[in-house]
């Protein structure tokens, strides 16, 4: 048990499957009060927010659309009046959205790729900050992803490049908010079996991806699960900030 995450307030976003929910359950069972939030899976998000009571932990449901700077904001505004303050935001919510060779790149998917995950973190950020400063700091994780370092797979160009620019402006925010007491960092997952590979990953795909990775498996959501509690405590990791922590079977070794 990690003592100081009993009571504070976590936001996770995209929490209703995958990393996202493995997370929340995790610092539900934690004793943390978490925000679920979903966009389109409220029967998945529900089932979580059950979990997460039935571990010991208080959980409520919040849905939006957080390609919306406002709606971003109105999510963080709502995790404060459910439990009086956020002292933990992990911004997970995003997505591929489609795998396009670049000659078939529209503004279109340019816009909704960079929406969903640069914009949604720094919005989200933006309003939790505030809150945060109010009561003495906090801790912001955000998702980026393997891709960032090497480039993603097939068709996926978009997606490594936001993520590198999630990657970026941790270390950039880590040291603007430093003197606020909020720490930033990043979970990277690697090839992680979740609903993203489902939808945008043959299995022969898998397969390829697996021949990369020195433990010659794909990882599971409940294996990323710790390093956001990790990084969450100040116990574990107060003096912890600006990093990127790599869950990758040893994929990729910086």
């Amino acid at each position: 048990m990690i003592d100081d995450l009993k009571g504070k307030a976590v936001l996770v976003t995209g929490a209703s499957t995958g990393i996202g929910a493995a997370a929340a359950i995790e610092f539900g069972r934690h004793g943390a009060h978490v925000a679920v939030h979903y966009n389109s899976s409220k029967a998945e998000a529900e089932k979580v927010a059950a979990e997460i009571q039935k571990g010991g932990g208080k959980a409520v449901t919040i849905q939006g659309d957080v390609s919306s700077s406002a709606t971003c904001r109105a999510i963080v505004d709502r995790t404060v009046e459910a439990f009086g303050r956020i002292d933990v935001l992990v911004n997970n919510a995003g997505g591929l959205v489609q795998r396009v060779p670049v000659g078939d790149l529209t503004d279109e998917l340019f816009d909704q790729v960079l929406a969903l995950n640069v914009r949604s973190a720094l919005m989200c950020i933006a309003g939790a900050v505030a809150h945060m400063r109010k009561t003495g700091g906090g801790n912001i994780i955000n998702v980026t992803s393997v891709a960032a370092r090497h480039g993603g797979g097939p068709g996926a160009v978009l997606y490594a490049g936001s993520k590198g620019f999630v990657s970026t402006m941790t270390r950039g925010l880590a040291k603007e908010l430093v003197k606020d007491n909020i720490r930033v960092n990043a979970v990277a997952p690697g090839v992680i079996y979740t609903p993203f590979h489902e939808r945008y990953s043959s299995p022969q795909m898998l397969e390829g991806f697996k021949a990369t990775i020195p433990m010659n498996r794909i990882g599971t959501a409940d294996e990323c699960a710790g390093a956001f509690l990790f990084l969450a405590s100040n116990q574990m990791s107060g003096y912890v900030t600006g990093q990127i922590l790599e869950v990758n079977g040893g994929q990729y070794m910086p």
